[in-house]
């Protein structure tokens, strides 16, 4: 290590430390700090770790949390960035605060939001780029779905000996030539039949010929076994798959990777994805199928990701959503549920959200309309946009209620009439939500992702 590394990590660990203990956060600042005595920082930290870097636009927290479950069962030392600092300085802050062990793997597994991966492959070098989904997704911040792909496509690239592991299913995982090794996974767990997507889906055109996409298997929007039955481009050899599914509800799923059984304890086909990439990122690295197993398992909710809140005796779901596809996958979840719920639908417009609503449009509320439910409250920011979008979708009047004000939104969720609640919630209103609920007593802590 120079000497100017070996300085701006105690002046970046100094900061933390008083950060921490008498601010009580450690925030991204220390690593701001480091870079600014050491801009190559982070070699330093490359040598000590195998670093997994998960990006895309669905899925990436649970993705993560998942391969670091399941690799902390094998290895004693697992970073990761559970507050979702994924810009550089918030990545160098998570590195200081690690303690690396000697004469074994270390491993960093790290959440990158997709326009930030290019800027932070410029300081660090992965060996595995994991690659969930895109979907259309704040198009005020990422542009179309081909423009967010060559921007990951470019950030993987400044790493080119690392390999990409990539959602075989998507085709626009398949679309681009790249530089790096590519590995793919995904379902193989039904009898080839003949279909095509939805009308309304985004990304079904065939990258070779721009004839549209046929299907043998469809999981839901545009992934599943493609084909172009104009130019021949299909979907790739698949090196890890799902070849069973074997139960799954609003709450769990069980299912069959490799020719082994695994289960987690959250609901929905879009979190099996998440559960297939982690596990192909374990089988990557010898991580043995029992070990897998119990990672999976570990039952810990993480941020938006279906946490339970017991809010004055009401059993309350909290579901982050963000784009139609994501919002359809929580919908279908939801559709699974065996008992009487209430919903709460939480619109917001900031930054972090994506400042165009209309993707709510896109979404099937209508499905709502079909499920019977008692009460509906609509809140957030922009709850007059969401209750109007409610009405549109065949909620009646007499059972919806907007509320402006997320202290009454919580105080209502007590009279609702049903034990179960599902709140779907965007990002800011989800970080808005849980805070108000922290201050309240209902949860620890209000900010984090983890």
């Amino acid at each position: 290590m120079s000497l100017r590394s070996t300085i701006a990590i105690t002046v970046g660990k100094s900061a933390q430390w008083f950060l921490k203990t008498f601010m009580k956060g450690g925030s991204s600042y220390p690593g701001k700090l480091a870079l600014k005595i050491d801009p190559k920082i982070l070699d330093h930290y490359s040598d000590l770790y195998e670093v997994v870097v998960v990006t895309g636009t669905n899925g990436k927290t649970l993705t993560t949390a998942l391969t670091v479950n399941i690799l902390q069962q094998q290895y004693e030392e697992v970073l990761t960035n559970p507050t979702g600092a994924n810009m550089v300085q918030g990545i160098v802050s998570t590195f200081l605060s690690a303690k690396p062990k000697k004469n074994q793997k270390n491993f960093a597994v790290l959440e990158i939001d997709e326009a930030s991966l290019a800027k932070v492959t410029e300081y660090i070098k992965p060996e595995l780029f994991v690659f969930t989904n895109i979907f259309r997704d704040q198009m005020d911040r990422y542009g179309e779905i081909y423009t967010t792909y060559r921007l990951i496509v470019e950030g993987a690239a400044k790493a080119p000996a690392a390999t990409i592991l990539a959602n075989g299913d998507s085709p626009i995982f398949n679309s681009l030539a790249t530089v790096n090794p590519r590995k793919y996974y995904g379902f193989d767990h039904q009898p080839d039949h003949e279909q095509m997507a939805h009308y309304n889906t985004d990304g079904v055109l065939c990258p070779e010929c721009h004839h549209i996409l046929h299907y043998k298997m469809i999981t839901y929007a545009n992934l599943g076994k493609y084909y172009c039955p104009n130019c021949g481009f299909s979907r790739p050899e698949l090196d890890y798959k799902l070849t069973e599914m074997r139960e799954m509800d609003n709450t769990s799923a069980q299912f069959v990777i490799d020719g082994e059984s695994y289960g987690i304890e959250v609901g929905g086909m879009y979190n099996v994805y998440n559960a297939l990439a982690a596990t192909a990122v374990a089988e990557m690295y010898n991580v043995p199928p029992a070990k897998i197993r119990a990672g999976l398992a570990y039952d810990e909710k993480v941020f938006g990701r279906q946490e339970i809140i017991d809010i004055d005796g009401k059993q309350c779901t909290l579901v982050l959503v963000k784009n139609p596809v994501g919002l359809n996958q929580v919908i279908d979840m939801i559709g699974l549920s065996p008992y009487p719920f209430s919903l709460v639908a939480l619109l917001n417009a900031n930054y972090a959200d994506g400042v165009d609503v209309s993707w709510i449009w896109d979404g099937n509320h209508e499905a709502f309309a079909e499920m019977a439910i008692p009460a509906v409250i609509a809140g957030g920011d922009r709850h007059t946009d969401m209750a109007l979008r409610l009405k549109v979708a065949g909620i009646a009047e007499e059972k919806l209620t907007e509320v402006p004000d997320l202290d009454t939104v919580i105080s209502e969720i007590a009279k609702l009439p049903t034990q179960h609640v599902y709140i779907l919630a965007t990002y800011t209103a989800v970080l808005q939500l849980r805070k108000k609920l922290a201050d309240k007593g209902y949860i620890k802590g209000g900010m984090t992702r983890g």
